[in-house]
């Protein structure tokens, strides 16, 4: 088994606090709403599913996920993957970050009814 890495524990944190912030900024909207804000053939979510999954992979055990393992076998899982899981989590956070950026900024305000 792999040892548990000492940023693994910051980036965890750090991602699902983002990626919590971005889903919940998309609570109030309607369905009509939601047709709005997407592009034509790809929605605005493709980008924090996309880190939510780079943060996953940058996070988890290299061994321990099968599509690593399948691609690479478990030593090229070692070999290769491993050392580049910190430049996944730096990506997942960074997209993160991003999204929410982008999601906060064309975000409608709206009038709270009194």
């Amino acid at each position: 088994m792999t040892p548990v890495l000492w940023w693994n524990y910051p980036v965890w944190l750090v991602s699902s606090v983002l990626e919590g912030l971005l889903v919940a900024s998309y609570v109030r909207i309607g369905p009509a709403e939601a047709r709005e804000t997407s592009t034509p053939g790809r929605p605005r979510t493709a980008r924090a599913l996309g880190a939510g999954l780079l943060s996953a992979f940058a996070v988890g055990c290299p061994i321990c996920n099968k599509l690593v393992v399948l691609a690479l076998g478990v030593s090229g899982a070692l070999a290769y993957f491993a050392p580049v899981q910190p430049a996944l989590a730096l990506a997942s956070v960074a997209l993160l970050v991003h999204a929410l950026m982008r999601r906060l900024r064309a975000e409608k305000v709206c009038e709270v009814p009194s």
